[in-house]
């Protein structure tokens, strides 16, 4: 016969309070109505449980010590008297007084209810959607969710890098489970907003910053805008569009490395809206000195 503290995985010396605490755990895993049609979990559960009734009485345990008793409480030596049939007489399926007890601790009312008259079942999931802000995306948040019935509300965390389409799961936030079974989930479905003038590039953020012909010739100190606010760049002399500058962690947050992405701003020169007959008079005169082929990149 097995050893009753090699069933419930604890060491002989062990105290009743780790006693307790393997049966708990065992229990609740191996419990037939929790593993319905499943005989393998069936007997395991009577096995421990069987355990637990010696194991977890001080006095049975002291006689299974001794070797007066054997696994299943019958009498090892006729000498040591009374009823051969031993402490179990009056249980069946392997239940006995102290693992019943601790079924209405762990379950909630046992006999009542519980497990004998409920099917284990998880909860229902709750699934919403929101919209959140391109910033918000890259930075993250808290955004408050109202639940509907009862005006409950939650506070969710927006991780930081979360992109269009993701999930969010809040695990055991859904509506209770049945007969001790876990309870639901609540997932919320994740749209970023399109921002108008920053896009996502993997974990940077890319922007197309207009130029003047000046700044882009002479160089120049301007204002950029970025998710954490503006801040100022410095245009190098000779820009040229599609010239890109980097600003370095000012991209997308991505929580689990700890890391920022870095924005790429991408220049446009942009020509002065009006016509400038003294511009278009210097550029005459300039380009006939300065001739030079824009497009020998698009050549053979």
């Amino acid at each position: 016969m097995k050893d009753l503290y090699t069933i419930l995985g604890v060491a002989k010396g062990a105290s009743q309070q780790e006693i307790k605490s393997a049966y708990r755990k065992l229990a609740k895993k191996h419990h037939p109505d929790a593993n319905p049609g499943d005989t393998k979990v069936e007997e395991k559960f009577k096995e421990i449980s069987a355990a637990y009734n010696i194991l977890g009485d001080e006095k049975l345990k002291a006689r299974y010590d001794r070797g007066e008793i054997d696994g299943s409480g019958q009498e090892k030596h006729p000498g040591f008297g009374g009823d051969r049939s031993g402490p179990f007489r009056q249980s069946t399926a392997g239940f006995g007084g102290g693992a019943e007890d601790i079924f209405s601790e762990i379950f909630g009312n046992f006999r009542r209810g519980g497990f004998q008259g409920e099917t284990v079942q998880k909860g229902r999931d709750r699934k919403f959607a929101i919209e959140i802000t391109f910033v918000e995306s890259a930075l993250g948040g808290t955004r408050r969710l109202t639940m509907g019935e009862g005006g409950r509300t939650l506070d969710v965390n927006i991780p930081a890098g979360i992109t269009d389409g993701q999930q969010i799961r809040l695990k055991g936030q859904g509506d209770k489970g049945t007969g001790g079974g876990p309870n639901g989930d609540i997932l919320i479905n994740v749209s970023v907003r399109t921002h108008a003038f920053f896009k996502r590039e993997g974990s940077n953020v890319q922007v197309e910053l207009p130029v003047s012909l000046p700044e882009a010739v002479l160089g120049a100190q301007v204002k950029v805008p970025t998710v954490d606010g503006t801040v100022n760049l410095k245009i190098p002399q000779g820009s040229n569009t599609g010239t890109t500058l980097r600003l370095k962690g000012k991209g997308i947050g991505v929580s689990k490395k700890g890391k920022r992405g870095d924005q790429l701003v991408k220049l446009k020169v942009v020509l002065p809206e009006q016509q400038d007959e003294e511009l278009q008079d210097w550029v005459t005169k300039w380009s006939e000195k300065h001739d030079y082929d824009a497009r020998s990149k698009l050549k053979d």
